[in-house]
């Protein structure tokens, strides 16, 4: 027999009926939800350990993976510079230092440094550090941050007076991810947290007062806000948004004392946001447009009777963005899975100007976003450009000269050739037809005979589209002769606002589907085989791995789920947990009986059977308010009753972070880098 260490630890079995419309399920792991039970926290650290005991053997090999992954980031390095009026803002880190030191130079990059938060010194004596908002004040004198320390997403706001390095007596906890100063330069806007943590409330504080006034308390638990200040810095702006609907209030960023309006009045199933410029807002909605279309309205009345169209709504593109300049709008598309960005100049009158031109890219799989831009009246659009196999790269444009530079391209110190990779984009047929597309990244030389080993990866919820990228630990896995996928299932919006429709409610299950369609593709057309072929999936593609794997575990050899949202019957049931009501537009309420049914048939914590499952590795984040510890967990307690192999099954849970792991950028390669010896000793791929 095994030593002790060696074995698996044996949760307790407790009952507990879950009762629903007559409905029962029998859950053996409820009692893991009580954090406060010592043995919650006894049961976390023997999978721990157990954890541990099940990879010393891969210490060593990890521990080079490590500093393979290091070796390829630039420790000492900044960010492009972001122009803010007079100054240039940037991050740097420096080697061996975990966080960023945030600093800015005045009039050009070749001046006098001047640190405003340093993110290490900050962190001392801090279990996680990760800053939330960090907002200078419009005469750049003071700056508002604000910081969480413990990785539940709650931050405290402080103010900074930058010229003299002290802290100003502000202090405001229980604060969510945005906020706003008003041209006063003494005022501020910012949200705060209900007790199932949903951003709920904004709050106008004026400096020096200790009592700050409501400005908008969301009662409809279904709709989150936050604040904004517009480009032109003419508004300040209270975006308020269900998965389905939206709402913006406004008020004049020039009178603190001023009572924010509606733009439009929420219309349950039309979402909208805006932009201003001069006279007008323009308005992207979805108002008689399921792809969405800009619409013009003045902003002295802009009652939807006064709206002008200016960019009409297409079936095959989806417009994901508008930001105006003080000449130009632009506009982010999705056309055919891939982003572009519309540059429209506002002045119609310049003989020598194209109206409309677009910035196109010409890789088969690539991501092109917005990047920071805080000016209002400047020619130049600043956009971050990456793909499988070109480093994160930030450009300036000109939009009048066309001229473009190179302003920041990621470096890796250890050496990287693009041409050794090659990157492609195929499409699997879904069962119903669709066509659903797959980025892949390899290594040439690869061979095409279903021996490589694969990672699929995976999300498909909230329309959040997973564009293809850059990144320096990937190395890891394609210079080992890993195969690189993404499918881009529906559920997300990786083929625009259709895509997300046609995978979300009672038609969820196109996202598992999708999903083992793009595996069984790249099996057929031997790009690797069931017994070399591992898939990845985190938060709601945690989900999708999880679903997947009961669903057809003999197509996958291992399966990594990270923070994974398995438990998704009872927590959708539960309306005190954080995100629930809101979620319910994306999943359905299961207080209705067809939606209790539909989810209760894919949860995977309630179809785990009696069969063989991948190899697997889950993780979860004690501190987790996106996907409580417990899910993960009770899923693991219940493969380990249920499941009728020997195959390893890991729960890794990281007893000081929430949802996004380790804060620290060192700690967070070490989290990818056992992730990634698992998963290569799984696969039984050469470890040099």
């Amino acid at each position: 027999m095994s030593p002790d260490h060696l074995k698996p630890p044996t949760a307790k079995s407790v009952p507990t009926p879950l009762t629903h419309a007559g409905d029962t399920r029998i859950d053996n792991y409820f009692w893991l939800r009580d954090r406060n039970d010592p043995e919650t926290v006894a049961y976390l650290e023997a999978e721990n350990a157990y954890t541990r005991a099940q990879m010393q053997h891969t210490a060593e090999f990890e521990a080079s993976l490590y500093r393979e992954m290091v070796a390829r980031i630039q420790e000492t390095d900044a960010s492009a510079p972001v122009r803010r009026g007079e100054y240039l803002y940037y991050t740097r880190t420096e080697k061996g230092q975990q966080y960023e030191i945030h600093c800015r130079k005045r009039g050009s990059i070749d001046a006098a440094e001047e640190v405003l938060l340093d993110g290490n010194q900050e962190a001392r004596g801090k279990p996680y550090f990760r800053v939330g908002n960090f907002v200078p004040s419009p005469d750049q004198r003071l700056l508002a941050y604000s910081i969480d320390a413990t990785g539940d997403e709650v931050y405290t706001i402080f103010v900074k007076n930058l010229a003299s390095g002290e802290l100003l007596s502000e202090r405001i906890e229980n604060t969510y991810y945005s906020l706003a100063w008003a041209n006063d330069n003494a005022t501020f806007y910012y949200t705060t947290l209900d007790d199932a943590k949903r951003p709920y409330k904004v709050f106008r504080h004026t400096l020096g007062r200790s009592h700050d006034t409501v400005m908008h308390h969301e009662t409809d638990e279904r709709f989150t806000v936050e604040v904004a200040k517009s480009s032109s810095r003419a508004f300040i702006l209270i975006q308020i948004d269900s998965s389905l609907t939206s709402e913006v209030r406004f008020a004049s960023a020039a009178d603190p004392g001023a009572e924010f309006r509606p733009v439009l009045r929420r219309v349950q199933g039309t979402e909208y946001d805006l932009t201003h410029h001069g006279d007008f807002f323009y308005i992207r909605t979805n108002q008689a447009a399921k792809t969405f279309r800009v619409v013009r309205a003045p902003t002295a009345d802009p009652a939807r009777e006064n709206w002008v169209e200016v960019l009409a709504g297409q079936v095959e593109i989806t417009i994901e963005s508008v930001h105006a300049f003080k000449d130009y709008l632009v506009a982010e598309e999705r056309h055919r899975g891939l982003t572009r960005l519309r540059i429209e100049n506002f002045a119609t009158n310049r003989a020598h100007d194209t109206q409309v031109h677009y910035l196109a890219f010409d890789e088969p799989a690539y991501r092109a976003d917005l990047g920071s831009n805080p000016e209002f009246d400047t020619p130049w659009l600043r956009y971050v450009y990456t793909s499988l196999v070109t480093p994160v790269s930030h450009f300036d444009y000109n939009m009048e000269t066309r001229e473009q530079r190179l302003v920041k391209r990621q470096h890796i110190p250890s050496g990287y050739e693009p041409s050794h990779f090659v990157s492609e984009r195929i499409a699997a047929r879904a069962p119903d037809g669709a066509e659903v597309p797959i980025s892949i990244v390899h290594k040439k030389g690869v061979p095409r005979d279903g021996s490589a080993p694969l990672l699929l990866y995976g999300y498909g919820s909230y329309g959040i589209s997973i564009d293809p990228d850059f990144r320096t630990d990937r190395l890891s896995l394609l210079e080992r002769g890993v195969v690189f996928a993404i499918a881009h299932i529906r559920g997300g919006g990786d083929l625009g606002k259709l895509w997300h429709e046609h995978g979300r409610l009672l038609a969820k299950r196109n996202t598992f589907t999708d999903f083992i369609a793009c595996a069984e593709h790249l099996v057929a057309h031997q790009y690797t085989s069931p017994a070399t072929l591992a898939i990845i999936g985190g938060s709601a593609g945690g989900l999708l791995i999880g679903a997947v794997a009961n669903l057809r575990p003999d197509l996958f050899a291992v399966a990594i789920a990270t923070v994974p949202f398995v438990d998704a019957l009872t927590t959708e049931l539960d309306a005190t947990l954080p995100l629930t009501v809101g979620e319910w537009e994306e999943w359905g309420n299961p207080s209705e009986a067809r939606y209790y049914d539909y989810i209760k048939s894919y949860s995977p914590y309630d179809n785990v059977s009696a069969q063989v499952y991948p190899t697997m590795l889950v993780t979860a984040g004690l501190n987790d308010p996106r996907v409580s510890y417990w899910e993960p967990a009770k899923w693991v307690a219940k493969l380990r009753a249920l499941k009728t192999d020997q195959r390893r099954l890991l729960l890794k849970t990281n007893m000081g972070s929430g949802h996004f792991g380790a804060s620290g950028r060192y700690e967070y390669l070490k989290e990818t880098a056992f992730n990634y010896a698992f998963l290569l000793d799984a696969l039984s791929t050469p470890k040099p």
